[in-house]
């Protein structure tokens, strides 16, 4: 709506579209309550106060909030596409998403974002997306694509995109690699944040990142942490979401001093936490119950990651802003009973509205480029002690221990009484029949094997198991799908879900997905698995950017020292 238009509303001399009465209104400029009436025209808030009005809704003194911002998700480990993903989030009162897709950027690049940015189009929220600056996130990986500062610069001007994505590769940064600085030379001359991903980071080192233009982190995982890099300037965004869960070790650097340079995030969460736990809410209702003032927890899930990334439009019920709204009843306990997105109700009592039009999916070719014939995960002894991976639950670091090898015929193998089993990586992007592997303690897997498509960032085909010959099979079920996650016990498939958007997405519904993931978990429990969601651990290990230990389709990486190393110590 021009701004002429608005302001023949805001003054009084039309009727608007629709005015909501009675309301509770969440100031999240002034941290006050103020109840009065929202005048709605166009799809804009033009005014608090008494209107005329075509339609009069009457909200009984419900409380009213802007609607929520997630500001770092990454839409695929939802597991479902974009239309699906805004049928889960909407409903929870997430009406604006600013999303990372260097998942599917990292298999398809420029395809895969330009297929995200053309399947948020006309959804009942708003989608925003971060260039994916780390594909592939580091040199010691097989990727499906390549993006440097000259692909990116075409979509940097888009109006969707407004920061470069998470700049994973921190050693890059702080010894002045020429390619990562001119991503973050470019994003700076269109005057687009810098998203930072910088575990652990500390002292010069930090300095020297911060100093290159880079203004957020949402990997800390100490309250120490945290406060170091928000002394230093950063926006600090508090992950709550299903791999990793900062929340509670983080609250202390709440503070009514700090609170407008921090919001929440979820980064991933699966199908389970999208439809049991909630989305963004989930996070505003826990850390309330934690004791972090209601107003300010609103205020960190609206106003604080609309300013950061400059929606000015978003984050308030104010004059001139989008009518994005969420109401509920109880402030300490903000359950949404209605979503507003555009002036639109989208979503009442947790689900969508039924006259709201969601896009149909998109396609996208397949991606799988492995030869199963050849496929080989035999690891002959070289060594009296290996290197093992070391699971730390619900965080996306790990641990890096050794230990001897557990022998048969001169080779080493998985051993389950100890808990130490075998883990590869399958290029499925190259054909270079590339297999990185390794050893790794913390699945409890008795007996079988699982393995995924969904295996972070370049999302190769990632596997763990008992035995050579059920790996062998899991891996197989996977390429047959055209990408998803197996279950295999005694070389038999026992349980599945195809993923066949780039590996990593499906288009059936969020309930759907998490039927059939419900059953893989059921299964890796029946072979002994001791993790609560085996699979989002497992997608994670392939990972070579957060500490320690990682593995990788090229073999082990060493995440502190930044380079491959050898399995036999």
């Amino acid at each position: 709506m021009e701004i002429f238009d608005i302001l023949v509303y805001s003054r009084g001399d039309k009727p608007v579209d629709l005015l909501l009465t009675h309301a509770k209104i969440i100031n999240v400029f002034s941290g006050e309550i103020v109840e009065g009436d929202i005048a709605i025209a166009g799809g804009w808030i033009v005014g608090i106060g008494d209107y005329q009005a075509v339609e009069i809704r009457d909200l009984s003194g419900r409380f009213v909030a802007p609607g929520f911002i997630d500001p770092h998700v990454h839409i695929e480990s939802s597991m479902t596409c974009m239309s699906q993903f805004a049928r889960a989030v909407v409903p929870h009162g997430t009406t604006t998403v600013v999303a990372d897709p260097h998942e599917i950027a990292n298999v398809f690049g420029i395809l895969g974002i330009e297929y995200m940015l053309q399947s948020s189009e006309n959804q009942p929220m708003n989608a925003y997306f971060t260039l994916s600056s780390c594909v592939p996130a580091t040199s010691m990986e097989t990727s499906g694509a390549r993006l440097d500062a000259v692909d990116l610069l075409p979509l940097m001007s888009h109006n969707r995109i407004v920061a470069l994505a998470e700049m994973m590769n921190y050693p890059g940064v702080i010894h002045g690699d020429p390619d990562v600085l001119s991503k973050i030379r470019l994003a700076r001359q269109y005057r687009k944040p810098v998203d930072g991903h910088s575990p652990g980071l500390t002292g010069k080192e930090l300095n020297a990142y911060i100093a290159s233009g880079i203004s957020s982190d949402h990997e800390c995982t100490t309250a120490a942490e945290a406060r170091e890099k928000l002394m230093a300037g950063m926006h600090i965004f508090i992950r709550q979401g299903t791999g990793a869960q900062n929340l509670h070790d983080l609250l202390q650097i709440v503070t009514p001093r700090t609170f407008h340079r921090i919001m929440w995030c979820t980064d991933d969460s699966d199908p389970h936490d999208l439809l049991n736990v909630g989305h963004i809410d989930s996070v505003v209702r826990e850390s309330i119950a934690s004791g972090v003032d209601p107003i300010q927890a609103i205020r960190m899930a609206t106003l604080n990651p609309a300013e950061y990334f400059g929606l000015h439009h978003l984050g308030a019920i104010a004059p001139g802003r989008q009518a994005d709204m969420v109401v509920f009843s109880d402030l300490n306990t903000p359950v949404i009973e209605q979503v507003y997105c555009n002036g639109v109700k989208v979503a009442e009592n947790g689900t969508m509205s039924p006259d709201i039009h969601v896009p149909e999916t998109l396609a996208l070719p397949r991606s799988m480029r492995v030869t199963l014939k050849t496929l080989d995960f035999s690891i002959p002894l070289a060594g009296d002690r290996i290197r093992v991976i070391e699971i730390v639950p619900n965080q996306l670091i790990t641990g890096s221990i050794t230990a001897a090898p557990t022998i048969f015929q001169n080779a080493a193998i998985s051993d389950s009484d100890r808990d130490i089993l075998k883990i590869a990586v399958v290029d499925r992007h190259s054909g270079s029949g590339n297999v990185g592997k390794g050893f790794v303690k913390g699945f409890g897997l008795k007996q079988g094997a699982i393995a995924s498509s969904v295996a972070h960032d370049s999302h190769n085909i990632i596997v763990v198991g008992t035995t050579d010959e059920d790996m062998k099979a899991a891996v197989k079920a996977v390429v047959l799908m055209g990408g998803g996650l197996s279950v295999v016990s005694g070389g038999r498939s026992i349980a599945k879900l195809a993923l066949p958007i780039a590996g990593l997405m499906s288009q059936e519904p969020v309930h759907v997905v998490w039927n059939h993931l419900n059953r893989l978990l059921i299964c890796t429990r029946e072979i002994g698995s001791t993790l609560q969601n085996p699979f989002m651990t497992l997608s994670f290990l392939s990972l070579p950017v957060i500490p320690d230990l990682k593995i990788t389709d090229k073999g082990l990486v060493d995440v502190k020292r930044f380079q491959i190393v050898p399995l036999f110590v």
